[in-house]
């Protein structure tokens, strides 16, 4: 079953949900894959509902989300994916299928081409609107000697929320 929701609504649980890991689907041509991810944001920029989400360049879900125009964040609000979370944050997608490495199933998104987790709880879908790499001569010194020692910076990727809603 899928319920829509306002993300204003939601947003805090997703804010304190979300450094416990989600998914980030995208799919590029005809791959697919998904990415734990930890940390994001949600708010309102440019008159418009917005989902930001981070990936490092090395990652195989950034090949992928840098040829598409959008991504889904899937957040599970117990504790049913949890061993999906640990296998899609240590795996690679290049080396796996991790749909099926981690026994859990795509679904077409309501708004994008990304896929999003079969019952997995709080779906948000967003086209991307603005990417941004980093550029570490503004970071904080603190911040980059402990997140970025190996000078690996994030690509920010800025998503208009196109459809918000459980689909469990």
């Amino acid at each position: 079953m899928k319920t829509d929701l306002k993300y204003n609504h939601i947003a805090p649980q997703l804010l304190e949900t979300l450094p416990q890991g989600a998914f980030l689907s995208v799919k590029a041509g005809d791959r697919i894959n998904t990415m734990t991810i930890g940390w994001g944001s949600i708010g309102f920029i440019w008159n418009k509902p917005i989902i930001m989400v981070a990936v490092r360049p090395s990652r195989y879900t950034y090949d992928l989300i840098e040829q598409s125009l959008d991504f889904t964040v899937s957040v599970s609000s117990d504790q049913s994916f949890k061993d999906a979370l640990a296998l899609a944050g240590t795996k690679s997608g290049r080396d796996m299928d991790k749909f099926a490495a981690a026994n859990i199933t795509a679904e077409p998104g309501k708004t994008v081409d990304s896929p999003v987790v079969n019952s997995c709880g709080l779906i948000i879908e967003g086209k991307i609107v603005f990417k941004q790499a980093m550029n570490p001569e503004y970071l904080d010194a603190s911040i980059q000697g402990k997140y970025y020692p190996d000078g690996d910076y994030h690509t920010l990727y800025f998503g208009e929320i196109t459809a918000f809603y459980h689909n469990k």
